[in-house]
């Protein structure tokens, strides 16, 4: 047990040996949370604890998987080889309780995850087939109407209750009750679903309850700062027997309350667990002293916040470097001049990230990267989301699911067949059809026949190969363009990420693979293999960690940003965070920057620097002046 005590400092060390009874743990940015988490889930195995009875949630598939080879790292330490404790993101989570229990509340065990785009599609189907104005009522805000909701563990029902007769909310009742006509007939679920309906199915079905309940003993969720409604209500569910349910979250990072996530659950924690024991992490082994300082002063000015005093053991390290553009053009070409010259002294690219808070924000970082030749990953293309991927996984879940409209609409005449627009309508509105083209239907249909087949027989990497040649898109791709063959590539890829599965039983693999692309983040779409700087969101930065950190367009109206309704003083605050959780992915150096001018829109617009900019101390920063075209920077005091 020493052995998971060791390179622990005295806060970890409390956190791992608390055994029985709720445990909120208060982690600062850096503070090493997942190594606590880690040994914990370590140390209950060496107390006598089965690790199956042990239950680790986190937000991410990035998160889930590094904690997994922590963890079996350290069990292997213990001498625990036979069981394995449960290591997820909410939502796989959610796929599996509902896969296995799910009847009770109507799901069925081969449903099919609808990821945003394939949810979106099916609002403006339904919204066209209800007459009601796109423009009106777009179709985006709906989704996310719907989305919040369901996070709030609303259902449709509720919702048409809530609308009443008011003209937006029951038009929005309209599309959401079709909406869910639409998943029901086609046996799948989208993402908010995934949560709702675990949630609902252990309010219903005691029986299933007590089950997961005696399932899990001990209960581990990071990131509970994250958390919204629905995950709360589904954590409290899981924890209701033991009660040996271990929180760990940070209110100074809570950024995504536009998505739903409410930073008071830390707070509800408290009062739902009366008996709680709460250990605040403290020490930083990330940042260097001036970047810890500057983060500290900026998110000091949040009242809705608990005090925390991180400190670091690590030397002060370089100033933080602030350079004033005079547009967006100057601060790109300062941005790529300053990484050259990083990586120029041996720096590797993939050290290096620049942080934005827009995505429309990357266009002239890629076009500097490009002109000067700096490798660079954007994230947000995601590998999945690639529309051959896409395509096969189509013909996969058709195959599975035939009830999938969705993937059979997309898929019918990929590649060309001979099957047209209004002969796809027909088809599905149950008119009859020519012979010859009932015909090329039913050969299509039997392509998802054999495929499904395969499916129930074949190790996953195999099914994936067969689906690739059987429906027709290798032969396509092989014989057209160079583009063509590069997606020919991809699908290629696809089945060497298919063999990670082929150790589960058939139709398993194939069904964790489809799950694990369902719920991929942005993270997640990082290529560890490419020595390259990375370009991403703030948003998209946390959890992760660079040398050196580039946060740029530090503007009022950008950064905090303007284009939120609500509370203003709230959102002001979720700003604020978000630019610490910015600040706080650097490890030695950190560059901000602000254009005085940056077209938006068409227009040139003026700006003020960041509000946030004036919250660092003077004695943290020095000022950077650059002379484009320049060989070297030219600095001052």
């Amino acid at each position: 047990m020493n052995n998971l005590l060791e390179n622990l400092n005295e806060a970890q060390k409390k956190a791992v040996l608390h055994k029985n009874g709720p445990l909120i743990v208060l982690a600062g940015a850096g503070a090493g949370k997942t190594r606590a988490i880690s040994h914990r889930v370590a140390y209950l195995a060496s107390q006598g604890v089965a690790p199956d009875k042990i239950l680790a949630i986190t937000f991410t598939n990035k998160a889930a998987e590094e904690m997994k080879e922590r963890i079996h790292n350290l069990l292997s330490l213990t001498g625990h080889h036979s069981s394995k404790p449960f290591v997820s993101t909410f939502h796989a989570l959610g796929v599996f309780i509902l896969r296995n229990s799910g009847k009770s509340v109507g799901v069925p065990k081969n449903f099919s995850i609808f990821d945003k785009e394939d949810s979106l599609s099916v609002i403006k189907s339904v919204m066209k087939d209800l007459e009601i104005d796109p423009k009106q009522f777009q179709p985006i805000k709906m989704q996310s109407m719907i989305s919040r909701h369901k996070g709030d563990l609303m259902t449709s029902e509720d919702f048409s209750i809530f609308a009443g007769n008011e003209f937006f909310l029951s038009a929005v009742s309209k599309i959401w009750n079709k909406y869910e006509e639409n998943l029901i007939k086609q046996k799948a679920l989208d993402f908010d679903d995934l949560i709702l309906k675990t949630a609902l199915l252990f309010k219903k079905d005691k029986a299933v309850a007590d089950y997961y309940n005696n399932l899990w003993q001990y209960i581990l969720i990071d990131e509970y700062q994250d958390t919204n409604k629905a995950q709360y209500e589904l954590s409290k569910f899981l924890a209701k027997k033991h009660r040996n349910i271990c929180i760990i979250g940070d209110l100074d990072q809570a950024i995504y309350g536009w998505r739903g996530a409410d930073l008071r659950n830390i707070i509800n924690f408290e009062r739902d667990f009366p008996e709680h024991v709460a250990i605040v992490f403290e020490e930083n082994y990330r940042s260097t002293q001036n970047i810890l300082e500057a983060a500290a002063r900026v998110i000091e000015k949040n009242k809705i916040r608990k005090p925390k005093n991180l400190f670091t053991k690590k030397e002060k390290g370089a100033e933080i470097s602030l350079f004033e553009a005079m547009n967006e053009q100057e601060e790109a070409e300062f941005v790529v001049h300053k990484i050259k010259e990083i990586t120029g002294k041996g720096a590797n690219p993939s050290d290096i990230a620049v942080l934005f808070r827009a995505n429309f924000q990357s266009r002239i970082l890629e076009e500097f990267c490009l002109k000067r030749k700096v490798p660079y990953q954007m994230l947000g293309t995601q590998f999945y989301q690639r529309k051959e991927i896409k395509d096969i996984f189509a013909y996969i879940k058709a195959a599975m699911n035939t009830n999938d409209l969705m993937s059979v609409k997309r898929i019918i005449n990929v590649p060309p067949r001979g099957i047209g627009k209004v002969t796809i309508l027909n088809y599905f509105a149950g008119k009859k059809l020519p012979e010859e083209t009932q015909k090329k239907i039913t050969r299509f249909l039997n392509i998802l026949v054999l495929i499904n087949e395969k499916i129930k027989k074949e190790k996953a990497s195999t099914a994936v190969r067969f689906a690739i040649e059987e429906s027709g898109l290798r032969d396509f791709f092989q014989n057209g363009s160079d583009d063509d063959k590069e997606r020919m590539e991809n699908l290629k890829e696809l089945v060497t990420i298919a063999t990670r599965y082929d150790g589960l039983k058939p139709c398993e693999g194939i069904e964790k693979m489809l799950t694990d692309a369902a719920l991929m983040s942005e993270q997640d779409s990082i290529d560890r293999k490419k020595n390259s700087v990375r370009l991403m969101t703030a948003h998209s930065a946390k959890g992760l960690e660079f040398k050196t950190v580039f946060i740029v367009g530090l503007e009022e109206g950008l950064f905090p940003h303007s284009g939120w309704g609500g509370n203003f003083e709230e959102k002001n605050e979720e700003e604020r965070r978000l630019f610490y959780v910015a600040l706080t992915r650097a490890q030695e150096k950190l560059f901000l920057s602000f254009s005085v001018s940056r077209m938006i829109y068409g227009s040139k617009q003026l700006n003020l620097a960041s509000r946030f900019l004036s919250d660092i101390p003077e004695h943290l920063v020095k000022l950077e002046e650059f002379c484009p075209g320049a060989e070297d920077v030219i600095e001052y005091d």
